[in-house]
């Protein structure tokens, strides 16, 4: 209709260029009609003309692909921005958002929907998931029949639930209307190739309905989480990680613990890389050389025979022990190690998911081999195994305080069974192999859910037993430069006084100067009944409760298999006995705190 009218108008276009016009629009759907209008303004501006362009004459906005990510451990919020980048190098208008960030009650105005999650614990949504997840799956969620959405999942095939969350997010995307762009994809550790193949699918299967916009205007990408200024100050990350020098080794639990105990120093120098208070730390190792040996022993395999790792051709003596996991162990090193080998003992096993679950969590990957020896090609045990994940540990310094220096609390993984001695793969690296002076490559993960409050004056509640006590010890470092006037409350426990106080001078001189307003501790063996955490915090069920409601903010570091769930029972209870509220109040009361980001965990 409007083009019709436009030689009447005095259009300064001849009757035919009209008609050709009309023949082109007539062939456009809205998103590419936008294009067009964008492109002919923009370069009628590069022409030097002035371009009016009446209101009733522009089309409709281009869509905007909303990609948001659940993360534990920074993967999914990694795939996250790469595919956002991706999507954006197409033309396509993207929005990156961290789940916590995003306002659920959004979700009834996307039109092109990507989740990308991890999964944590027994099946349940990571940290930052949970509002979203809650609200996703209750009565207050949208009917959602406009929606075009896809599901990306990230697990570890070692768990039960492996990819549960994504699965439950799929499903019930579904259930509200929703229509799958493509398939979901449930990947396991070592998803990098089959990430990238899923994003390039998604972007190829989007790409005729997202309009090439001009470059100048065609990103609208809000990344929370990612500093632009320390991503200018340090190259470094993940896949580029800086070499640095190992500074401090220090074993800090007493000569007849039975936890062994390191507090790390490690020097950043010369990196750039920031990190804050409640980030953690990657570190990448090398496999213990006498494992190695072992395992080629076992398998009958020289040291110098040459092997293919993706692209890269080396010696299998090298790819075991610089790129390859041989400590944590997992289903599919089973499966594919049995039908090497011809094992049919483990080819039953892997039939049996329940027994295999049960069998692997007793057992590194040299303990399967030690069991069943087999003559096997170089090859086919590189096949079998997967890359080496860097580990991460919450960091337990301030960089106010320490400059370039970061300083971590690991707790070695140290074992006997089936007759011969265990290690942990970093932790046992970190204690025994990497000597004082040595290099060791790191890089910062990022953790804006486990942050101090902004306002200094905010009372905190930090709950760290074990070496849960490493992001608090960087948090009062941290207000101790501040000099901010916020009250702090630490609870710490362990089995002993005399063998596992960790950080104990310290924390006492804290206590002298007043940085620390209470220290309540919990030596679990001091004591003819066991005494945790959770039962110190029921113990001042009062005072939490009077804190809390002055504003304070609480903190959970550290085993989210039992301590993080008893920590959260006993200030459910708290909340019902102090705040007069029955189960379903105090559970609401706890979600608002998360919420307001006034509750955050830091659990693994």
């Amino acid at each position: 209709m409007l083009l019709s009218s436009l030689v009447a108008q005095a259009s300064p276009l001849s009757e035919q260029q009209v008609k050709q016009l009309q023949g082109l629009v007539s062939q456009l759907n809205p998103i590419q009609q936008a294009w067009v209008s964008g492109y002919l303004a923009a370069s009628a501006q590069l022409a030097g003309q002035s371009v009016a362009v009446a209101p009733s004459a522009v089309a409709a906005p281009a869509a905007t692909l909303t990609v948001l990510y659940g993360s534990q451990t920074g993967n999914a919020k990694h795939v996250a921005q790469d595919l956002g980048k991706a999507a954006s190098g197409k033309g396509f208008t993207v929005k990156v958002q961290d789940l916590a960030e995003y306002k659920a009650a959004n979700l009834k105005n996307e039109r092109f929907l990507v989740i990308v999650t991890s999964t944590y614990g027994e099946g349940e949504p990571p940290e930052n998931a949970i509002s979203f997840y809650n609200f996703l799956f209750s009565k207050k969620a949208p009917q959602l029949p406009e929606l075009r959405y896809a599901v990306l999942g990230l697990g570890d095939t070692s768990y039960e639930f492996f990819c549960k969350t994504a699965q439950d997010f799929d499903q019930r995307l579904a259930e509200l209307g929703g229509k799958a762009i493509i398939a979901r994809a449930d990947l396991d550790v070592d998803y990098g190739t089959a990430a990238a193949n899923w994003q390039q699918q998604l972007i190829t299967t989007l790409e005729p309905e997202f309009a090439q916009a001009p470059a100048a205007t065609a990103d609208v990408i809000s990344w929370p989480g990612v500093s632009q200024t320390a991503a200018a100050e340090s190259s470094y990350s993940k896949q580029q990680p800086f070499s640095a020098e190992l500074y401090t080794n220090q074993k800090i639990t007493g000569r007849d613990s039975s936890k062994d105990v390191r507090h790390i120093e490690i020097s950043l120098a010369g990196s750039g890389l920031r990190y804050q208070p409640g980030d953690a730390l990657g570190v990448y190792f090398s496999n213990d050389p006498q494992l190695v040996k072992e395992l080629l022993l076992l398998t009958g395999i020289a040291a110098n025979t040459p092997v293919l790792l993706g692209t890269e051709r080396l010696t299998i003596s090298d790819a075991l022990t610089e790129q390859l996991e041989l400590t944590q162990s997992y289903p599919a090193f089973v499966d594919k190690y049995a039908k090497a080998s011809g094992s049919e003992v483990l080819q039953a096993l892997v039939a049996d998911k329940t027994a295999l679950r049960s069998y692997l969590s007793e057992r590194q990957i040299i303990d399967i081999v030690r069991e069943h020896p087999a003559l096997i090609s170089a090859q086919q045990l590189v096949d079998a195994l997967r890359k080496q994940q860097p580990r991460l540990y919450s960091i337990a310094s301030s960089q106010a305080e320490v400059e370039d220096e970061v300083h971590l609390t690991v707790g070695v993984v140290r074992y006997e069974a089936y007759g011969k001695p265990h290690l942990g793969g970093a932790s046992g690296f970190l204690a025994e192999r990497l000597a004082e002076g040595g290099s060791i490559k790191v890089f910062v993960e990022t953790n804006n859910n486990f942050r101090l409050p902004e306002n200094d004056d905010t009372p905190v509640i930090m709950i760290g037993p074990g070496t849960g006590i490493a992001p608090f010890r960087a948090f009062l470092q941290e207000r101790d430069v501040r000099a901010a006037s916020g009250k702090n409350w630490l609870f710490f426990g362990n089995p002993h006084f005399t063998q596992d106080f960790l950080y104990q001078v310290e924390l006492q001189n804290y206590l002298k100067q007043g940085l620390l307003t209470r220290l309540d501790v919990a030596f679990s063996r001091d004591t003819a009944e066991k005494v945790y955490v959770q039962h110190k915090l029921l113990k001042h069920g009062a005072e939490v409760w009077q804190w809390l409601e002055q504003g304070a903010h609480l903190y959970i570091c550290g085993d989210g298999a039992r301590m993080a769930k008893d920590v959260h029972q006993a200030l459910l209870t708290i909340v019902q006995q102090q705040g007069g509220k029955d189960e379903k109040a105090a559970q609401q009361y706890l979600d608002q705190l998360r919420i307001a980001k006034r509750y955050q965990k830091d659990v693994y």
